[in-house]
């Protein structure tokens, strides 16, 4: 399998030079590193070659990087059911930078790019309709980004009084904090049906 990999990597950079800024093998997967300004032609090419034939678009996600001047990994993986094989693709992109869209090419990106707008900040030039996709429409921040906070900047509740959702800064308070780590298998007082007949024994 790995050198069939192999083989594939070499063809597609010997056929695309102006799109392949690497390639390697790796866990059996093969990595392709792609320029981002060359993504939708290169997606195009993978999916109408005779010996790639890639036509099936998987996923697209995304990898924050804080520390690098290129802050973004955008991954797309790709399925080749005529020949068998899997691909991935990645752009490194900056902060300010935006991707082209694949939409035109696979249809399916509309909602894997939404989620990658919604969950990184990242944005796809020529997108036909990039709004949120699984956050409210009011919501701060990108989820999936190292810096957002694990507690989130907004609580959303249902406030019966008012009759309507509410939204509120989160505070946590201090004793929700303390855990004693405890099992609950281990000094717990529950008496479970059958126990009593230990002692009768």
């Amino acid at each position: 399998m790995t050198e069939a990999l192999n083989e594939l990597g070499t063809h597609i950079e010997l056929k695309r030079p102006d799109c392949v800024l690497g390639w390697d093998v790796t866990h059996g997967e093969l990595n392709i590193d792609v320029a981002p300004s060359n993504i939708r032609g290169f997606v195009e090419f993978l999916k109408n070659d005779a010996t790639c034939r890639f036509s099936t678009l998987i996923d697209i996600t995304a990898v924050d990087y804080p520390q690098r001047p290129k802050r973004f990994d955008v991954v797309y993986h790709f399925l080749s059911m005529y020949q068998n094989h899997r691909i991935r693709l990645r752009v490194s992109i900056r902060e300010d930078e935006m991707v082209p869209s694949v939409v035109t090419v696979h249809p399916s990106a509309n909602w894997f790019e939404r989620e990658v707008f919604d969950m990184f900040g990242i944005l796809f030039s020529g997108h036909p309709d990039l709004r949120r996709i699984l956050t409210d429409y009011g919501f701060r921040g990108y989820p999936l980004r190292k810096d957002f906070p694990t507690t989130g900047y907004t609580e959303v509740r249902y406030d019966e009084e008012q009759k309507r959702v509410v939204y509120e800064p989160v505070s946590l308070v201090q004793e929700y904090r303390q855990f004693d780590f405890m099992s609950p298998w281990e000094g717990a007082q529950y008496v479970l049906p059958g126990d009593e007949k230990e002692g009768a024994k």
